[in-house]
């Protein structure tokens, strides 16, 4: 039989620009689950093929006549997509249509509307059974995977799609159990390979030519002694990549012996989870580490010459926008070369989602809006922001952590490929905030759309009305300070802080609120016994200059002269740098389109 296993992804995601620009954040790679069962598949004496929809185009009118089984693997955010391609071969094809993966683990009734098969959980001792036909039923229960030694390693031979790297799994599972996480709700029990057979698949790959490498494990360092062994290995025989990703967590800077593998393994990429500096959000997360063992970690990352990726989670419950802007700050302040902001997702099948769909919190939660379930859009009602104001969290620590400064300092520690590399990010994170603007704006269809005039449920805890749809906008002060510092900037956070009190029409809680004599002095903390209005020119001011312009002003307040001249040149610069910022973003939707 002819059988294809293809990866999808979402429309945006399939585009040559968005393609283009993905290969700034890191390497190419394919999703080793499908690749592996299409190797036992292929070793059974099938044609296989597999396809990842990210990395290349795939050509359906020539697979519709080729498949004659399809196996669609399956994560929340591609759910739609993978519907689609389900549906297309339904119906325009002659294909058994199979389904597996995260998602319809978690969602099989929703799923087997689309496919003729679900597969739920681990699929290598089941896959063969249910392309061949000895396993029939509609929703196929797999075992999980009892010796990892037994798995065979991914078939890169039947992948019809270009890839860089390599991708290894070393254990399936994690000890912890973070409640938002779907894989070990999915991958569990813990379970290890051994340290051979992990050397005798980094080996293959060298010999097959790989320069890069991928630990896809959820948490490489959970066994530090294993880890250790691994890269004295690696070492012993030589087999360092040009680079090496892994996974790991901050417990891992209590050993120094690991940190000096891990490097001369040259293990030199490593994304931890800071997810916040708020203890209360750790604790309520399950995420056992305290705010010490997170720096610990990035200064002995640092030391190591190991690049950290620091995860921080948007939106949780405890954290509010002070709490993200001081983990975005205090990312940049431990020397992490990239920030990866998540926003709280609850992902079907977790202890989150099914609170969240409990107290009635989830906005999005249907088969058209799975798509959104990607870790970068709100899709429920945050405690602390709206959903709209959460949305634009996403890009405003984005902004303040890719900057001209860290662009800089990534350069002199890492390298000149490294600086450019991250200014980059930087401009990809505005140009994605001027295009959800947009959206939001315009395309009313769009779940953007949605979340821009979606009422906050806990508007009135903070004396707004019940319609409001932003802790901000519906706040003179907050909307102000939103206007001075644009999507934000680090040093316009810094302006907030020193400013702002925890009574302002910022910083308050639920039990206080501002003065309307504050309100109507306005600038959340820059209005002055000295200057009851303040000139647009600071409102409106780029982060870098919006301390100095208020300074000034307040000094110069008699020599009112002065002060419209100057207003007057700074605002005419700041609409010319306004306008090239707008058309660039715009030229740059243009082409995406």
């Amino acid at each position: 039989m002819n059988v294809a296993f293809i990866t999808p992804a979402p429309w945006l995601k399939r585009q040559p620009v968005y393609r283009a620009g993905s290969r700034l954040y890191g390497t190419r790679d394919a999703i080793t689950g499908p690749l592996i069962l299409a190797g036992i598949v292929r070793r059974a004496g099938h044609n296989v093929r597999a396809y990842e929809e990210l990395r290349g185009n795939v050509d359906y009118d020539e697979l519709l006549e080729w498949a004659d089984v399809v196996s669609i693997y399956t994560m929340t955010a591609v759910a739609p997509r993978a519907y689609q391609i389900a549906d297309m071969f339904k119906t325009k094809g002659h294909a058994h249509v199979i389904m597996g993966g995260l998602h319809v683990s978690a969602m099989p009734d929703e799923a087997l509307r689309h496919a003729d098969q679900v597969m739920i959980g681990e699929g290598e001792n089941t896959i063969l059974d249910v392309v061949e036909g000895r396993r029939t039923e509609p929703i196929v229960h797999c075992e999980p995977v009892k010796d990892l030694d037994a798995v065979p390693w991914p078939d890169y031979s039947v992948l019809q799609t270009p890839v860089d790297a390599a991708d290894i799994m070393t254990t399936r599972g994690c000890p912890f159990r973070c409640s938002f996480c779907t894989t070990t709700r999915m991958f569990s029990p813990y379970r290890e390979r051994s340290v051979d057979n992990v050397i005798a698949e980094i080996r293959h790959y060298k010999e097959m030519g790989f320069k890069y490498i991928n630990f896809e494990d959820d948490n490489f360092t959970a066994n530090k002694k294993r880890a250790k062994e691994i890269c004295r290995r690696i070492i012993a025989e030589n087999l360092q990549s040009k680079e090496t990703f892994f996974f790991g967590r901050t417990d891992m800077a209590n050993d120094p012996e690991l940190l000096e593998l891990l490097s001369k393994a040259n293990l030199n990429w490593v994304l931890i989870g800071i997810e916040s500096l708020n203890q209360e959000a750790l604790d309520s997360i399950n995420k056992h580490q305290n705010f010490n063992d997170i720096r610990r970690a990035g200064e002995a990352c640092r030391e190591h010459g190991i690049h950290m990726i620091a995860s921080i989670v948007l939106g949780i419950d405890s954290d509010g926008p002070r709490d993200i802007a001081r983990a975005t700050k205090f990312a940049k302040q431990i020397g992490a070369s990239k920030l990866q902001p998540a926003i709280l997702t609850p992902f079907p099948g977790t202890p989150v989602y099914e609170n969240y769909k409990q107290d009635n919190r989830m906005i999005l939660d249907n088969e058209k809006n799975w798509v959104a379930f990607d870790m970068m859009n709100a899709t429920f009602q945050p405690r602390h922001m709206s959903p709209w104001d959460l949305q634009m969290e996403f890009f405003r620590c984005a902004y303040d952590f890719y900057d001209l400064e860290g662009a800089i300092i990534e350069a002199k520690n890492y390298g000149l490929k490294d600086g450019i590399n991250r200014l980059a990010l930087g401009g990809v994170a505005r140009l994605g905030w001027f295009a959800e603007q947009l959206a939001a704006k315009y395309a009313t269809h769009s779940f953007y759309h949605t979340l821009k005039v979606t009422p906050w449920m806990y508007a009135t805890e903070y004396g707004l009305p019940a319609t409001a749809t932003s802790r901000y906008e519906n706040d003179p002060s907050r909307k102000k300070l939103i206007n001075r510092l644009g999507p934000t900037g680090v040093k316009g956070r810094d302006v907030k802080e020193t400013f702002v009190g925890e009574n302002s029409a910022f910083g308050r809680s639920s039990a206080g609120q501002a003065s309307e004599t504050q309100h109507a002095n306005g600038d959340a903390g820059l209005s002055s016994a000295a200057s009851p209005t303040k000139p647009r020119a600071i409102l409106s001011a780029k982060p870098g200059t919006q301390h100095l312009l208020a300074q000034a002003f307040t000094r110069e307040n008699a020599k009112q002269a002065i002060g419209r001249l100057g207003e007057t040149i700074s605002t005419t610069v700041l609409r010319a740098i306004n306008f090239a910022d707008v058309a660039s973003g715009a030229v740059a939707k243009y082409i995406a389109r």
